[in-house]
C-alpha cells in the first residue's frame, strides 16, 4: 500500500471538508495496513490528531452492542427470536405482535427515534441510570411508532432496549459485560464507556457563525459548549448518555481491531500481545456472517444486526458499515468482507466529508 498517497488523500479529505482533525486506520484480516492522522485533535493547543487519539464513537457503538447480544445467543443464554418482554416485562408493545431482540438489532422492532439533542453529559459528571433512562423513554406517548417486524426505522431507543436485555441476561451492567467480553477480549485497551486518563482526547468542534453560539449553548446541556476558535465553537469533554446506542469512547486503532474481528468471522485477530492471543473466538463463524446479512429494508439504509448499507452499492462492491455521527464528531467504520479490508475514520467536526473517494482510492491499492 502506498502510504504516502494515503496520507496525502487523508489530508485532502480533511481540508476539503474544513475538518480540524481526522484519524484513519486500514486493516486486512491479519494486520494493520495503515494508521495515522491529519490536522489537529485540539486547535487551541495545536496537538496533532493521530491513530491513538480518542474520539466518541457515537453510533459506531451499535455493532459492538450487537456483537455482545449475539455472543450471549451463541452461548445459549439469549433467544434472539423470543419476544423481548420475556426478558424485560415492561418492553411489551401494544397489540399482538411483539418485538424480538433480533428486531431491536435490525431496527425493525417498531420503536421510534426521538431526536437525541440533549442526550449527552459533561465527562466529569455522572450519566443517567441506563434503566431509568429507558423507562422514561418507554413511558412517553407512543414509543412504538411503526409496525413491529416491518420496514427498518433507525432507533437509538431500540439499542438502549437491547443493552437492557443484555444486562438482564448477563446479570451485570451492560458496560461491564461489554468491557470484559468484547473490549478486553480483543485487547482494546484504549476504548471504554468513560473518559480515558492518559489518552489524548480529540476536542469536538461545530462550525457555526459566532452570533449563533449562544443558541447552540441554549439547546445543549449546561457546560457542553466551550470557547470559540476561529470559525468553530469548541465543545468541552462530554459522554453520550446511552451506553448501548452510542456510549463508547476510544481510538481509531481499537475500532479497527473490532473491524478485524468481523473480517475474521468472529475470531479475534493476533495483536502481538498477551491480552488478545491468536485464536480467541468471540462469535461463531456463522453468527458473524449472519450479522452482515443485510435483509431489512429501510428508507435511507438497509439493515442487518449492527450493520447497515445504503441502497446502492456503487462501484466499490459489497460492504457493510456503520456511521458514528453526532455533536462535534463524524465517524465511519466500513468492512469489505469479500476483499478482506476494513477502514475506520474518526474526525472532530460535525461536518461530513468525502469518505467514499478515500475508500475507493485505498481499495485500488495492492
Amino acid at each position: 500500500m502506498d502510504l504516502t498517497a494515503v496520507r496525502a488523500a487523508l489530508a485532502e479529505t480533511a481540508r476539503g471538508a474544513n475538518v480540524p482533525g481526522m484519524s484513519l486506520a486500514v486493516v486486512s484480516r491479519d494486520r494493520v495496513l495503515y494508521s495515522g492522522g491529519t490536522g489537529f485533535a485540539d486547535l487551541a493547543s495545536q496537538s496533532a490528531a493521530t491513530a491513538d487519539t480518542a474520539y466518541p464513537w457515537f453510533s459506531m457503538t451499535k455493532p459492538v452492542t450487537a456483537t455482545a447480544a449475539l455472543r450471549l445467543a451463541d452461548q445459549g443464554l439469549l433467544d434472539l427470536h423470543a419476544p423481548v418482554h420475556e426478558y424485560v416485562a415492561w418492553l411489551r408493545a401494544p397489540g399482538r405482535a411483539q418485538p424480538t431482540m433480533w428486531q431491536l438489532l435490525t431496527h425493525s422492532s417498531g420503536l421510534g427515534n426521538p431526536l437525541p439533542v440533549k442526550w449527552v453529559h459533561p465527562a466529569g459528571s455522572p450519566g443517567p441510570d441506563q434503566e431509568e433512562m429507558l423507562r422514561k423513554l418507554m413511558a412517553r406517548r407512543r414509543p412504538f411508532r411503526h409496525r413491529v417486524g416491518g420496514t427498518g426505522h433507525y432507533s437509538n431507543v431500540g439499542y438502549l432496549a437491547a443493552a437492557q436485555i443484555i444486562s438482564t441476561v448477563a446479570g451485570e451492567p451492560f458496560q461491564s459485560y461489554v468491557q470484559r467480553e468484547i473490549l478486553t477480549r480483543l485487547g482494546m485497551a484504549a476504548t471504554a464507556f468513560s473518559s480515558l486518563p492518559g489518552h489524548q482526547a480529540a476536542t469536538g468542534y461545530v462550525r457555526i457563525p459566532r452570533p449563533l453560539t449562544p443558541l447552540l449553548a441554549g439547546v445543549l446541556p449546561a457546560g457542553i459548549v466551550g470557547p470559540r476558535h476561529g470559525g468553530y465553537s469548541s465543545l468541552n469533554p462530554f459522554l453520550v448518555d446511552g451506553a448501548g446506542y452510542g456510549g463508547l469512547f476510544g481510538s481509531v486503532l481499537d475500532a479497527a481491531t473490532f473491524a478485524r474481528l468481523h473480517l475474521n468471522d468472529g475470531l479475534a485477530a493476533p495483536q502481538g500481545t498477551a491480552s488478545a492471543p491468536e485464536g480467541r473466538r468471540v462469535l461463531q463463524e456463522s453468527t458473524a456472517r449472519t450479522m452482515r446479512d443485510i435483509h431489512v429494508k429501510g428508507k435511507r439504509f438497509d439493515h442487518s444486526a449492527g450493520w447497515f448499507r445504503k441502497h446502492t452499492k456503487g462501484p466499490q462492491g459489497s460492504y457493510v458499515e456503520h456511521f458514528g455521527t453526532g455533536l462535534g464528531f463524524w465517524n465511519i467504520m466500513r468492512l469489505y468482507p469479500e476483499r478482506g479490508r476494513g477502514m475506520v475514520i474518526m474526525s472532530n467536526s460535525t461536518s461530513s466529508y468525502d469518505y467514499a473517494a478515500l475508500f475507493s482510492l485505498i481499495l485500488r491499492m495492492p
